[in-house]
């Protein structure tokens, strides 16, 4: 095919110039590069598409946003069907808003920005203590997020302005008391019932079942018994470890990397212990009094010099500070910080024994002497020579790992029938797995345990081919590598295997629909006569406390007509049977305390903003004429 190309070069050049230059012609230039890149439209508001590329690049940065908040969080949540379409309807929802404030005419103004973003906590950390801000900080912030600061700035300026759209609705809603305590008091409302549970496990004992009921039940739900695929395979790992096997480090560089950094192998810094005589007198006191005390510390000053020896005689007497005068004046070890800057200076400016004269600190005059001095030990070579070659070590496989990466990336692309070129190129051990699935096995660890490492594997190419996959990074410094060397695709168990599990499942089903059928005959039974009813003592039920009972009998009993009590009702609970109810009451709610009252009524009002809110937007979609064009995932309820 290639030796046809290069003999063939002018056909092939017209042949690509017929095929390709029509579609330029039809669609131009910039559509044509429009469309290869950002694909078709998966939504529209007001006209304008919300484009596949579009759509992608915002969920990665969602993505990226809520894995730097939530380092632990699981990726499949993230990057789910579910997720993705949340992000999608979120996108129509901004647009439709920013279309009606454009339509609306709504604007911020310069000072309504300025107020906006003095208001921002991260904008406002890069303020000097005169107020001014650090310029070159906040385009170093705002570029992190690929805009300049009129990006930024006009973004804010967005937001402010549809913001207003929905604040005009939502941010006037009010209600009052006599609104609100119809829906709140039936909220709270409660229900005196009697629940008679028809449990499946009662009546198991009851079932017999014969292998041909075995047989036909298994045969009516092969995907009960579905073994999904699986495949052996070879892989390979490229990390840290790996690189520093051959490393082998230089005892004359060690003895360098020592010499070059023992100030950080010393203790952290030098520390001090000293006592102390204070003479308290307010900062804004008069000059005075300020004076007195000044001139009774020097008095304290000049005796403590006389005869050191009895400083903490002198504390004792003297000090007004009453947390360590007892113990005379003594203030324990500290380093440099730890103390008021002018107090701290006196003290590292000292010797050991000596009393410092009088020093003022906002607290007032201080008298100190000092104790003791730690100076910092630095360790020996010999001492620090385990941990420096273990750093030395990492350093030299850190540059080995990234020297290696793009070699480990090429091979196992290039030559992707086998692992064993990329292993023998780089000293790495090819490492086996059976039956490995397509989600994490329980108790898996490393690239096996990594979901994208195992998409990679059971791509299409990867499983039909059985290729290399490409070079994945399943965590930081650690690429991975598979192959499959043995597939076996989902499949239906065969029924000698499950038949103990399928003679379960069929016995389950026809405890339940046993249990359904009594439930139905007591339920019609005792509706029609009551006295012959046989249920246990009356609970009380509420949202707030379900008393253990299912969902489905709690809003059973909720929705029972209080007008016509008592009343029977049934509640069919599947797998777990049934269930018969009689609601004898309702149970006024106690009046909540004043506070209490007050909070159920603001919450009232919030929720009644978000209903007004949805409605608006509901009607703004339809103005803007908003579509999402992409499917719903199964199952999706937001």
């Amino acid at each position: 095919m290639f030796d046809f190309v290069r003999k063939h070069t002018k056909v092939m050049q017209i042949l690509l110039f017929l095929l390709i230059f029509p579609s330029f012609v039809l669609v131009g230039i910039n559509g044509y590069n429009r469309f290869r890149e950002k694909g078709d439209a998966v939504a529209t508001v007001d006209g304008q598409d919300i484009l596949q590329g579009d759509w992608d690049a915002t969920h990665k940065r969602e993505i990226d946003s809520m894995r730097q908040r939530m380092p632990t969080i699981d990726p499949k949540l993230l990057d789910s069907p579910a997720a993705k379409y949340a992000t999608l309807e979120r996108m129509v929802r901004d647009r439709v808003v920013m279309a009606a404030a454009s339509k609306d005419h709504l604007t911020a103004s310069d000072a309504r920005l300025a107020r906006e973003l003095q208001q921002n906590p991260t904008i406002a950390a890069l303020r000097g203590p005169d107020g001014k801000l650090d310029v070159a900080r906040y385009r170093q912030l705002v570029g992190a997020q690929g805009m300049s600061p009129q990006m930024f700035e006009e973004s804010v300026r967005a937001d402010i302005s549809s913001r207003q759209v929905l604040a005009g609705v939502g941010g006037t809603s009010f209600t009052t008391a006599a609104q609100a305590a119809p829906t709140l008091n039936a909220y709270f409302e409660r229900r005196e019932v009697q629940v008679a549970q028809f449990d499946p496990a009662a009546y198991v004992a009851r079932v017999n079942v014969s292998d041909a009921d075995i047989e036909a039940y298994y045969k009516a739900n092969p995907n009960q018994f579905q073994a999904p695929d699986q495949a052996d395979i070879e892989y390979l790992v490229l990390d840290l470890d790996s690189q520093a096997k051959g490393i082998a480090v230089n005892e004359q560089d060690l003895k360098t990397y020592y010499d070059q950094n023992v100030a950080k192998t010393a203790a952290p810094q030098e520390e001090r212990r000293a006592s102390h005589i204070l003479v308290a007198v307010a900062k804004n006191a008069p000059a005075a009094e300020r004076e007195k005390a000044k001139a009774r510390a020097e008095q304290i000053d000049a005796e403590a010099k006389k005869n050191p020896e009895r400083f903490a005689e002198l504390a004792k007497k003297n000090s007004d500070d009453k947390s360590n005068a007892a113990n005379g004046g003594d203030l324990d070890w500290f380093t440099r910080g730890a103390m008021t800057k002018p107090f701290e200076d006196a003290v590292f400016a000292m010797k050991k024994g000596e009393v410092s004269g009088v020093v003022e600190t906002d607290f007032g005059y201080h008298v100190i002497k000092l104790t003791d001095v730690k100076s910092p030990k630095p360790k020996t070579f010999e001492e620090m020579r385990p941990e420096l070659e273990a750093q030395m070590r990492k350093q030299l496989a850190q540059k080995k790992f990234a020297e290696s990466a793009e070699t480990f990336s090429n091979t196992v692309y290039e030559q992707a029938d086998s692992l064993k070129p990329a292993a023998d190129k780089l000293k790495l051990d090819v490492r086996s797995a059976n039956g490995v699935g397509r989600n994490p096995a329980p108790g898996a660890t490393g690239a096996l345990a990594n979901p994208k490492f195992l998409a990679a594997l059971f791509a299409p190419d990867s499983v039909n081919n059985k290729r290399n996959t490409e070079a994945v990074e399943v965590a930081p410094n650690t690429l991975a590598s598979g192959r499959i060397v043995k597939y076996v695709p989902a499949h239906t168990r065969p029924l000698e295997e499950v038949k103990a599990q399928a003679r379960e499942k069929l016995v389950a089903l026809r405890a339940a629909e046993m249990a359904r059928k009594d439930g139905q005959e007591k339920l019609a039974a005792w509706t029609a006569n009551p006295a012959s009813a046989s249920l246990p003592a009356a609970v009380t039920l509420s949202r707030q406390d379900s008393q253990k009972q299912p969902q489905p009998v709690l809003e059973a009993a909720l929705r029972a007509d209080p007008a016509k009590l008592p009343a029977f009702s049934g509640v069919d609970l599947g797998a777990q049977g049934f269930a018969v109810l009689r609601v004898t009451k309702v149970v006024p709610r106690d009046p909540p305390a004043p506070a209490m009252a007050q909070e159920e009524r603001d919450q009232y009002s919030r929720w009644w903003g978000t209903a007004e809110n949805l409605a608006y937007y509901d009607l703004l979609k339809e103005r803007f004429k908003a579509k999402i064009l992409a499917p719903k995932p199964d199952g999706y309820k937001f």
